[in-house]
């Protein structure tokens, strides 16, 4: 697969292709409206101004094509290439009680990329606990930066990305974009598209009746995912109204920092499905819910009883939403994966130092990493468009749905739109504002605030606190997104619907 540097052309290519793949009613397409111009909307050789828009915009068409087929009503979606954009770095700028959350950095001191003995490069993931020790269990030193990168001359960077993958643990080597495009797991990838919907069950059509006044009033979504593609879907299918309670694990290790901006909207309770008894609520749930979210690894739950069969023969008429790092096929379809992965182990990162080093007019080219997770943000936009796409069908043709995204194929999706000149990219791309106090005036323009929301389990603060955030970029003209109040925290209800 080649990447081309190209100009700016249809703004809403990208969007019309993705909507026309999934069989939606082409003329609906008129109601978006998009920027004509969406790039470079930040400083990166790529084009995530288009990224941003196209699926912010998409999953908020597909809502609002589902509240037509609800309510005969019709109304226009808009999003600016750069708001959104700047969504798509929402977890850094939010503020609780008018102060930002933690020390400022997102990541694990030892996180990030090293320099290998072979001479390229490794990125290290350890920001849950247990991948942080198991790392430096492999290398057996020291929890610093010094210590992990004299360990790492040691290594080659593909054995030590397959001895990681071994442990599963999370780490991966280098790899130009040419490089990935000749691996097993590319190959694999090369024919899927970045969301894919296909029919899994029988069902009767879903009945229409009621008073809708969000798109996705009535709608019921477990959320079993975590860190940063799958919440962020949850949170947006909340912002259009529906009732999303997101299933944590007080055995796992939870991340404050991201958890509190991606549960925004949300219902929060807590399950360990390793007990009989919690399995059997979240069997309970299951047969009243409309969509069943997931981001465990491919068969993940499959082994506990919630794989997609299973659940259209519980819940027939459900919508299934997988979404995992690499895909379904290919020899690494369970591994472990995140967005900085992902990016190094695909290509982008030498594609951005590439173009770097070029604008800068430097001979050395270091690996650079595109300036926010913009693959998970895009995977969990186009998840919640695929979710909406799937409820029309409920609609208009009855059956169950499985969606699957993964954060590869939307990556190879994202490169397909190719690359921005490096001179515009860095010369006129619109740095990211700062994480600060008191905030940049761009970031105060598009704050809204949230309320804490109180729970039936456990009850919020009193007073309740408030949190300011990004607010949506999709701006829908007859039924605003719900963006008032937040849990701020996970297990605040009891595991029931409303």
């Amino acid at each position: 697969m080649s990447t081309m540097t190209s100009s700016s052309s249809d703004c809403y290519a990208p969007a019309r292709s993705l909507w026309l793949n999934n069989q939606l009613p082409p003329d609906l397409l008129t109601n978006l409206k998009l920027s004509e111009n969406p790039d470079p909307a930040v400083d990166s050789s790529f084009r995530i101004g288009s990224v941003s828009q196209t699926s912010i915009g998409l999953s908020a068409l597909a809502a609002a094509y589902f509240h037509t087929l609800r309510t005969g009503v019709e109304q226009e979606v808009s999003v600016d290439a750069r708001h959104a954009t700047l969504e798509f770095k929402s977890e850094m700028w939010y503020t609780v009680e008018g102060k930002l959350s933690g020390s400022g950095s997102l990541w694990d001191p030892i996180a990030g990329l090293y320099k290998t003995g072979d001479g390229t490069w490794v990125r290290v993931h350890t920001n849950f606990p247990h991948h942080r020790q198991g790392i430096l269990d492999i290398l057996g030193c020291e929890a610093t930066r010094e210590s992990v990168q004299s360990a790492l001359l040691n290594w080659n960077a593909v054995e030590f990305e397959k001895e990681a993958a071994s442990r599963n643990m999370c780490a991966t080597a280098l790899r130009s974009f040419d490089q990935w495009d000749k691996h097993p797991q590319a190959l694999a990838l090369a024919n899927m598209p970045p969301v894919y919907l296909v029919k899994i069950g029988e069902a009767p059509k879903r009945e229409i009746k009621g008073d809708f006044q969000c798109p996705l009033d009535g709608i019921r979504v477990l959320d079993l995912t975590r860190v940063l593609a799958g919440p962020t879907c949850g949170r947006t299918l909340a912002a259009h109204g529906a009732d999303v309670l997101l299933v944590t694990s007080a055995n796992l290790p939870d991340l404050p920092q991201l958890d509190i901006d991606t549960s925004r909207g949300k219902r929060t309770t807590q399950l360990d499905l390793a007990l009989p008894s919690d399995r059997e609520k979240l069997i309970s749930l299951t047969k009243d819910a409309d969509v069943f979210l997931q981001g465990y690894r491919p068969n993940g739950l499959r082994e506990k009883g919630f794989g997609p069969e299973d659940l259209a023969q519980a819940r027939p008429g459900i919508v299934c939403a997988n979404l995992c790092a690499y895909g379904w096929e290919g020899p690494w379809k369970d591994r472990r994966g995140f967005d900085s992965l992902v990016q190094t182990a695909t290509g982008f990162n030498v594609a951005e130092g590439r173009a770097y080093a070029n604008y800068m007019n430097e001979e050395q080219v270091l690996p650079r990493p595109l300036p926010m997770q913009a693959i998970d943000h895009a995977s969990g936009y186009l998840l919640a468009f695929g979710i909406n796409a799937a409820l029309c069908k409920t609609v208009t043709e009855g059956g169950s749905w499985e969606v699957r995204v993964s954060l590869a194929s939307v990556g190879q999706w994202i490169r397909s739109l190719g690359l921005i000149d490096a001179k515009t990219a860095f010369g006129q791309g619109p740095p990211i504002p700062p994480r600060t106090l008191p905030q940049h005036p761009e970031i105060a323009d598009l704050a809204v605030t949230f309320q804490e929301s109180v729970g039936d389990k456990n009850e919020a603060s009193e007073p309740r606190r408030t949190m300011t955030a990004v607010r949506h970029a999709a701006i829908l003209s007859k039924t605003p997104v719900k963006e008032n109040e937040a849990p701020m925290g996970l297990d605040r209800n009891t595991p029931t619907w409303l």
